[in-house]
């Protein structure tokens, strides 16, 4: 009778197990103020990213893919919370009331953070046994203590925070191991021992040998710097010998060494015979450019980052917003597929959730494991995608289907652009379709809901460009 017992409980527990293997393992890489043309498979001419365009090649590569904003925190997050930004915590680098105040040097600057309230992709995973894990930034903690990775799902997070400038820049001097900070030696007294793009790859690649051990499906958030400025490497890389500027040479070598990275995360997934049980996700926070300044256009205007889009960073057209985003699954997906369909990192906690056999949750996004198993599925096409921001002045932007509408002001009429003929956004055609203009505007006032940091009747008053 007890050897019976036994059985039928290890006959439990290997069924158990052998669910959890069937759900995969997500990463997630994020590049941070990467343009849409700044990979080769996407149409880059003059340096090259060898290890994104084999994930392509060997995975789905969206055409019409967008960030949740042109800049960093609303980007993230949109990207955790499944909400976009008429809705997410956090809408902008800075907040307009509420949230806490701070200092980014000498400057005073209030920051919106993410609070008990909002639930990440990381709660949801957590929640459905996954192991989740963050290496890099995170950059929705604001000022606030209490809004840390490890306080919003991550069981597992090494990188940096906005309220230690410590821990921040290419050459930190301290490194967050979940709430405890690290000494870093190496780059302490001004050195430049460990440089930060690679030490996201070397923890990142921590969590994937130790998530090999381990029976649990996980989910690995890669949060790269590269290529934001300043624009720092350790050396130039492949480009030391092109007739080019040093911050031309630099920016080359930046990406150079996220591409690298990428490569050894997904070498590292088949050494540990994770490969064909992780979807691998590669995406961009926004537009390239990291602040407005005519060293930092020249440099993006010589890689031509944006390709054939209109905008920048901080733009709402779709220089500023549409991003590369690459999906890799082996014997799940086509390899050197391509989708037009549209989508946008609201999407990412819903696709999430159904990847990992959990229960849905209401979000602005749409799961897009449809476009995965099938490109060109027209699941998508049709759906509605919001965009607000507010510097200098509150902007708003939305797509639909073909359409794409822009309002540059509170108030301000919309443009409207067809993207299928015009993904420049040069004719603005809204004079000629009322009835679409008409949707669009009804749909982006909306979409947007005042909240304690971002009161409906305030007009925004920058106090930085972080």
């Amino acid at each position: 009778m007890a050897s019976s017992f036994a059985a039928c409980i290890a006959s439990i527990a290997q069924a158990k197990t052998s669910n959890r293997k069937k759900r995969p393992n997500i990463v997630f890489i994020l590049a941070d103020d990467m343009g849409y043309a700044d990979t080769s498979v996407y149409g880059q001419k003059k340096f090259r990213t060898p290890n994104i365009d084999k994930l392509a090649a060997e995975g789905l590569r969206f055409t019409d893919a967008y960030a949740g904003a042109p800049v960093c925190a609303p980007s993230r997050s949109a990207l955790m919370t499944g909400q976009n930004t008429g809705h997410t915590r956090v809408r902008d680098n800075f907040a307009l009331a509420a949230g806490h105040v701070g200092h980014k040097g000498k400057q005073e600057i209030r920051r919106a953070s993410l609070t008990a309230e909002d639930k990440t992709v990381a709660d949801y995973l957590k929640a459905a046994d996954y192991r989740t894990g963050l290496a890099g930034k995170w950059h929705l903690d604001g000022y606030d203590p209490g809004a840390a990775p490890n306080r919003h799902g991550f069981d597992w997070f090494r990188g940096w925070l906005t309220q230690t400038e410590t821990t921040q820049g290419y050459y930190p001097t301290q490194w967050y191991h979940n709430e405890e900070l690290i000494d870093l030696p190496e780059n302490a007294d001004n050195k430049r021992g460990r440089y930060e793009t690679f030490l996201v790859t070397d923890d990142s690649l921590d969590f994937l040998r130790e998530g090999a051990k381990d029976d649990k499906p996980f989910f690995l958030y890669v949060a790269y710097s590269a290529p934001h400025s300043p624009y720092q490497a350790p050396d130039f890389g492949s480009y030391a010998n092109e007739p080019w500027d040093d911050d031309e040479k630099t920016y080359a070598a930046m990406i150079e060494y996220l591409d690298q990275g990428v490569g050894k995360l997904v070498s590292a997934l088949k050494e540990q015979g994770l490969e064909e049980d992780t979807v691998v996700f590669f995406a961009s926070d926004n537009g390239p450019r990291s602040e407005p300044t005519p060293e930092q256009t020249k440099v993006v205007n010589f890689f031509d980052s944006h390709g054939i889009l209109q905008g920048y960073k901080r733009d709402m057209y779709e220089g500023g917003i549409r991003d590369p985003l690459i999906v890799r699954w082996p014997g799940n997906i086509r390899a050197g597929s391509t989708t037009v369909s549209p989508t946008y990192f609201p999407d990412f906690l819903p696709t999430a959730l159904e990847l990992a056999d959990a229960p849905p949750e209401a979000t602005d996004g749409l799961s897009i494991l449809p476009i995965l198993r099938n490109p060109k599925s027209t699941a998508l096409d049709d759906r509605l995608m919001y965009w607000e921001f507010y510097e200098p002045v509150y902007r708003q932007a939305a797509r639909w289907g073909k359409w794409k509408a822009v309002r540059l002001k509170r108030d301000a009429p919309l443009e409207l652009y067809d993207l299928s003929v015009d993904p420049s956004e040069e004719h603005n055609i809204a004079s000629e379709y009322p009835d679409i203009v008409k949707r669009l505007d009804d749909y982006t006032r909306a979409s947007h809901h005042a909240s304690p940091e971002y009161p409906g009747t305030l007009e925004p008053t920058p106090s930085g460009q972080p």
